[in-house]
């Protein structure tokens, strides 16, 4: 079994709270916008924008994968391309719920915890092989992600 440890350095049991999963069969790519777009949001904020993004009301911008993206009316922060990536977002949401719990255990403020640092990594690469006409076959690679979060109480809004 291996062991896992998080990208987050100054971890301090008392100010922060931290939840990860590890292994997931989601995109990296899709993993790692939504990583972005949530960072620097209290729970509450990125809870609403991860259920608007599972709805298709609100896309998420796409910074650095957005070759060949369509652009979108309703996203925010300035950016153009976007997508709705609703199984990487329903994963997102489940490590939220585990932070709000976490945190709900350590006794801290639910209204008052930013996630300071979103983080996602890719994971073991499983290689398989797709059956082709005339006894050939296609190599088939499927990348699973981490994925990290980080939330820090902050003054009150």
């Amino acid at each position: 079994m291996p062991q896992f440890s998080y990208a987050f350095q100054n971890f301090d049991k008392a100010r922060h709270v931290r939840a990860s999963v590890r292994e997931k069969s989601i995109s990296h790519k899709h993993a790692r916008e939504i990583a972005l777009a949530i960072k620097g949001m209290t729970i509450e904020k990125a809870r609403e924008f991860l259920e608007n993004v599972i709805s298709k009301q609100i896309a998420v911008p796409y910074r650095r994968y957005h070759n060949e993206v369509a652009h979108r009316s309703n996203i925010r922060d300035g950016f153009s391309a976007g997508r709705y990536p609703q199984k990487a977002a329903k994963e997102f949401l489940r490590v939220l719920d585990n932070l709000e719990s976490n945190a709900e255990y350590k006794g801290m403020d639910l209204d008052r915890l930013r996630i300071i640092s979103a983080v996602t990594h890719k994971g073991t690469k499983l290689k398989r092989f797709q059956p082709r006409a005339m006894g050939r076959s296609s190599p088939k690679y499927d990348t699973l992600v981490h994925i990290e979060l980080v939330a820090q109480e902050g003054p009150s809004e």
